[in-house]
């Protein structure tokens, strides 16, 4: 009998197959104690178990390219955080084994992060992702993972963490389905890198028997367990049409009656600009520079380093607009020569532009940077500050682009709801705005963004996080200034309609999403896009509002 579940749908298509379920770890090892005279023994153990998962963390990051290299690799630097391996080193020294000192190590780091605050507590998965390699390691048994099948199939999960997702063969895993996570967790990133259909945040999937049959729709987040032939077929119907739609998409971003709504890429760094040209970017809305910061959490890296990778993606979009993100270091972020080690609660704390503004060296050879590698390029350059609170903020920022001498547009990212409040003022000191659609839900509605249980107040259909984008959107078109998105929000391809109704006017997304973004836009006209984000505002759940735009774009 056909049964429906609703979870998060994070990354469009659907899949039709057999359930088969994620090995679940039970890595806890035993209490053993050792002998004074085997400590420098088992202290080597736990070295090199580090060191070898460390170094197939980075392997399989280079294996898979682009955003997920550049998640694997901060993975690694997890497993080697110093710290954490002192700990595990004094653990031993009174009696504990290798893979106890590593368990009890994490266990005591994993409680920390629980409780520092919601971008620290997004981690724990990661980090239990690498305590569990290692104990694996260490005890000589496999690291459970992604099933084997010689048949295509639906992946069931608790959670998936970045070093499985990375490494999944779109060509035997149809699609899967996790009871945790929220739409901006590394998981769903990386499933919208893949193009395989995924949904997350839907608590009971593990529950759903071996072998059976299910449907999963990425776009709606719906689940059906033992569709019906019927449904089946109007679930392929849909994918068939919305393929068709998309091959027959091409060019820039508009709505059907000509309005442009230029169609950017959200990049790490080179390695994730082919897919960008592939799909079709108009440049880049989003250029995320702290992975080139997360190579050595010690010190910055050189002005010459930062040249040679800016220079990379410069090159690949002449005459496009690239706007880069300035480093947005702290909270899940944490870098040792700039965030603080004792903050309470860093995702509240000295991040982003604070970090910055405390460190003026950094940001100026980053500004430097940025400007010799735009030098003798036709490239439109624009430089954009995370983590901006108030109009002091902009101006800080501001002021330090012009002593670098950087012939560039500035501009200022919305991610505080404070920002959003007090846009005009902002705009006084820069020439664009940029919202973090991300961090605007979770600084809006005090709901991480990792965590399943909340994610209902991480959808960016919240009519109050729809309320502060219009909002900036209006502060921009006042002051004859753009306003841009570049959060997962974009991604989806009937908010994007919404967002154009609201006044933005660019929209940034991982590559994957550009074409299905393009199609649904080319869709609808500007009115068609006003009506819908007017009827969505006027809701009063992140549901109503989906449903209700749905409904003036469907002419119902």
């Amino acid at each position: 009998m056909e049964t429906t579940l609703r979870g998060v749908g994070v990354s469009h298509g659907v899949a039709i197959g057999e359930v088969r379920h994620m090995g679940t770890a039970v890595l806890e090892p035993p209490a053993k104690q050792i002998t004074a005279d085997e400590a420098e023994r088992e202290q080597g153990r736990a070295r090199k178990a580090v060191e070898a998962v460390s170094a197939d963390l980075i392997a399989r990051g280079q294996l898979a390219g682009g955003e997920a290299q550049h998640v694997l690799e901060a993975q690694a630097m997890i497993a080697t955080d110093p710290e954490l391996m002192a700990d595990v080193d004094r653990r031993i020294a009174v009696g504990s084994t290798a893979e106890r000192g590593v368990y009890d190590a994490f266990a005591s780091y994993r409680d920390l992060l629980a409780g520092a605050g919601e971008y620290m507590a997004g981690r724990v998965a990661d980090l239990d992702d690498v305590r569990n390699r290692i104990v694996a390691r260490l005890l000589g048994v496999p690291m459970p993972g992604v099933p084997d099948s010689d048949e295509p199939y639906v992946l069931i999960a608790r959670d998936l963490a970045p070093a499985d997702t990375a490494l999944l063969d779109p060509a035997l895993v149809l699609g899967f389905v996790t009871e945790e996570g929220g739409p901006t967790s590394h998981s769903a990133i990386l499933a919208r890198a893949l193009g395989v259909p995924a949904i997350v945040a839907l608590p009971g999937a593990g529950e759903i028997a071996e072998g059976t049959v299910i449907a999963v729709d990425g776009s709606s987040g719906d689940l059906f367990v033992e569709p019906t032939a019927e449904k089946r077929a109007e679930l392929e119907a849909a994918a068939a049409e919305r393929k068709a739609s998309l091959a027959a998409s091409s060019g820039p971003g508009a709505t059907s009656d000509g309005h442009k709504v230029p169609l950017l890429a959200n990049v790490g760094g080179p390695a994730d600009v082919p897919a960008a040209v592939e799909a079709g970017a108009e440049g880049v809305g989003l250029f995320r520079t702290e992975f080139l910061f997360l190579d050595d959490s010690k010190k910055a890296p050189s002005e010459e380093k930062q040249i040679e990778s800016y220079r990379k993606v410069l090159e690949a979009f002449p005459e496009g607009r690239v706007v880069v993100r300035v480093l947005d270091a702290g909270a899940d972020k944490p870098l040792d020569f700039l965030t603080p080690a004792d903050e309470p609660n860093p995702a509240l704390g000295v991040r982003g532009l604070r970090s910055l503004l405390d460190h003026p060296d950094v940001l100026r050879t980053q500004l430097t940077a940025l400007a010799k590698a735009a030098e003798g390029l036709p490239v439109h350059l624009e430089v954009m500050a995370p983590m901006v609170a108030d109009r002091i903020d902009a101006k800080a920022f501001a002021a330090a682009c012009r002593e670098a001498g950087l012939q560039a547009k500035f501009g200022a990212m919305v991610e505080i709801p404070s920002a959003a409040l007090r846009a005009r003022s902002i705009l006084q000191e820069v020439e664009f705005l940029s919202l973090g659609t991300n961090d605007l839900a979770q600084y809006t509605f005090a709901a991480d963004r990792q965590v399943g249980a909340v994610s209902r107040l991480q959808d960016p259909w919240q009519p109050a996080l729809l309320d502060l984008i219009a909002m900036s959107a209006d502060a921009a078109k006042a002051e004859g200034k753009s306003c841009g998105v570049c959060g997962e929000a974009a991604s989806d391809p009937l908010l994007a309609c919404v967002l154009t109704g609201l006044g933005v006017t660019s929209l940034s997304m991982g590559a994957a999403s550009i074409p299905y973004v393009r199609a649904t836009l080319a869709k609808y006209t500007l009115a068609q896009c006003e009506r819908a984000a007017a009827a969505a505002r006027a809701a009063d759940s992140a549901e109503e509002a989906r449903v209700a735009a749905q409904a003036v774009l469907s002419g119902e």
